[in-house]
């Protein structure tokens, strides 16, 4: 069975992308648009991994990390954060949140499934 992976990304074009990306890897991508519900979602259908945007409308990045990490059903869940912003304090602040990977857009096919493969793998 395919590992199943739930990606939360606003931008449509991006999304899009990553979902061919990881589809086409063997992937099972379920997709968000905003994080308003995220976390419940993670719970629910018990994902191997988030691909997480960190600016998202409703409800943020960092607080839907923060609700995941919050939850003993999914703390352990990897989470590799997304962002246009690179800025020192939003990496801090995640790391802080207990994000596993941060990655600034735009990335590389190569550099977003080589971080996938490897989440999944711990």
């Amino acid at each position: 069975m395919a590992s199943h992976v739930l990606l939360i990304e606003d931008e449509p074009n991006i999304a899009e992308a990553i979902r061919f990306i990881l589809s086409r890897d063997g992937w099972q991508v379920s997709t968000m648009a905003d994080g308003i519900g995220a976390a419940e979602a993670v719970r629910e259908a018990r994902h191997d991994l988030v691909i997480l945007d960190l600016m998202l409308p409703g409800c943020s990045g960092l607080e839907v990390l923060e609700a995941i990490r919050a939850d003993p059903v999914t703390e352990a869940v990897p989470v590799l954060m997304l962002t246009a912003k690179g800025q020192g304090r939003d990496r801090e602040a995640a790391e802080r949140a207990g994000v596993s990977r941060f990655m600034t857009k735009p990335f590389s096919n190569a550099e977003i499934l080589a971080s996938v493969r490897e989440l999944v793998a711990r």
